[in-house]
């Protein structure tokens, strides 16, 4: 499931996305007038749909405005086929294009396989089980709320959101965070889960499970 951002004027193309990505399981926002929409909530999603042709501001330079705020794959809705137009888009920051009219199977499997391949490396920001990281700062926010980490308790936090579903031991967590060259050992991760749960749990939130006799993992 992905949480995906739909921007188009023509209210009957973002009713038929809705509905034809909601039967996948996705989250889907629609937005027919992206000046009413708060930028900042672009990195809440994992794809964002933009149609090329809008009233207020086109598709290409929505998509330039954004493109150093978020991380994830950009598709343009277009009815244009030109080369240079499709070159345009790519160099804005676009990963490519779904030509009007499309086949719902075509929309669908597109966004699919975007969501499937999407493994760049995140250098602003992202999000896991409600928690956001700003990978720049390196501050952590749930709800808006900072939540305050030490450098070490952060370091594990990014580790284990970035590969989360995945358990790790306390010795795998310890080496990929600290290296092994170290000046502490593996038992110091125990502390550290421990105190970044407290902080955590301040704003209401759960996001490390133990996993007994194996390690941790972010849920």
């Amino acid at each position: 499931m992905a949480n995906i951002l739909a921007v188009d004027d023509e209210e009957g193309i973002l009713e038929i996305i809705k509905a034809a990505l909601s039967r996948e399981g996705h989250n889907v926002t629609t937005v027919s007038d992206f000046s009413t929409f708060p930028v900042e909530k672009c990195t809440d999603y994992d794809l964002i749909l933009l149609d090329v042709m809008m009233p207020n501001i086109d598709g290409f330079t929505l998509c330039k405005n954004i493109r150093d705020l978020v991380d994830c794959p950009i598709l343009f809705l277009t009815a244009k086929t030109m080369e240079e137009d499709i070159v345009k888009g790519l160099g804005m920051g676009g990963d490519d294009y779904i030509t009007k009219p499309f086949g719902i199977n075509e929309l669908r499997s597109r966004v699919s396989a975007h969501l499937r391949r999407e493994h760049r490396e995140k250098h602003n920001s992202f999000i896991v089980s409600g928690v956001k990281f700003k990978l720049s700062a390196k501050e952590i926010f749930v709800e808006d709320k900072i939540i305050p980490l030490t450098k070490s308790e952060y370091e594990i936090s990014e580790f284990l959101a970035i590969n989360h579903g995945q358990v790790f031991s306390k010795e795998k967590i310890y080496e990929a965070v600290f290296g092994f060259d170290g000046e502490s050992d593996s038992s110091a991760v125990v502390e550290h889960i421990k105190n970044i749960r407290t902080k955590f749990a301040r704003a209401n939130c759960s996001p490390i499970e133990t996993v007994w006799g194996i390690g941790y993992k972010w849920v």
